[in-house]
């Protein structure tokens, strides 16, 4: 059974490693802008562009089943997945980590578009913009809000610009500590995190950090994306459902056989 695991998540890496080590035959792929792990597959560097799209390739390939891990903000990845699924009657499975949840504690607002986070940063001086790439107008623009001072942006991948004078960026890949997290708040006297919901344990530090220093949150609202055929949340859930339909496929071909 040929699995192609869409990643570049803490979650996919995760996924390509078990799959593997049960001896599943896994193609994991990856944009690779960032970095490029190792692991005990194959790995697809890219995207699928060059292999003529996606659905060209999961023909190619032969592909029995595809598992999309990619980030739950990846919207378009995913939709292209879904759509490619039902040009080849290739099924496309979905892991969606779960998205964070408030505590007590919290302060957290949610944000729908950029036209809304400029909106809602008025009331802060010194946000934390921790939301992935954005372009040179939307740190501008953030700038340019009532009461701005002084901003720090961290961003996993270099910039394509000149970052303005009030932004301070940081260049940093998670898994992040709560102390470091703690520190990195107070010592840019950080009044305000800007985040996607991306849930999970690798950069929910910085949430932890901001209850205990008193510090607002707005986050991202999850873009809706295509629904896939099956969705998991939970790890095993999702390997025992693909060890089930292989066991069936397996038993079918025997009896086929006999």
């Amino acid at each position: 059974m040929k699995i192609l695991l869409l990643g570049g998540t803490a979650d996919g890496r995760h996924l390509a490693e078990r799959f593997s080590q049960l001896g599943f035959e896994v193609l994991y792929s990856i944009a690779g802008l960032v970095r490029i792990p190792i692991l005990p597959c194959e790995i697809v560097l890219g995207g699928f562009t060059q292999f003529g799209g996606l659905a060209t390739f999961l023909k190619q390939r032969q592909i029995d089943l595809v598992i999309n891990a990619t980030h739950p903000y990846a919207a378009t990845m995913s939709n292209k997945a879904v759509a490619a699924g039902k040009e080849t009657g290739i099924p496309v499975w979905r892991f969606l980590r779960p998205a964070w949840q408030p505590q007590a504690g919290d302060n957290w607002r949610d944000y729908q578009n950029d036209d809304d986070l400029l909106e809602q940063l008025k009331d802060f001086k010194r946000p934390l913009l921790s939301a992935g790439q954005m372009s040179l107008e939307q740190l501008l623009a953030i700038t340019q809000s009532d009461g701005f001072e002084q901003g720090v942006w961290r961003t996993a991948a270099l910039p394509k610009f000149e970052v303005p004078d009030k932004i301070t960026w940081l260049k940093a890949i998670g898994p992040f500590d709560f102390v470091n997290e703690r520190d990195l708040l107070t010592k840019h006297q950080i009044d305000v995190i800007v985040s996607k919901n991306s849930g999970g344990d690798s950069t929910s530090a910085k949430l932890d950090a901001a209850r205990e220093l008193g510090i607002s949150v707005l986050l991202h609202q999850r873009p809706q994306a295509d629904n896939a055929v099956r969705t998991f949340s939970d790890y095993s859930q999702l390997i025992q459902a693909v060890q089930a339909v292989k066991m069936s496929a397996s038993s079918a071909q025997e009896s086929q056989q006999q």
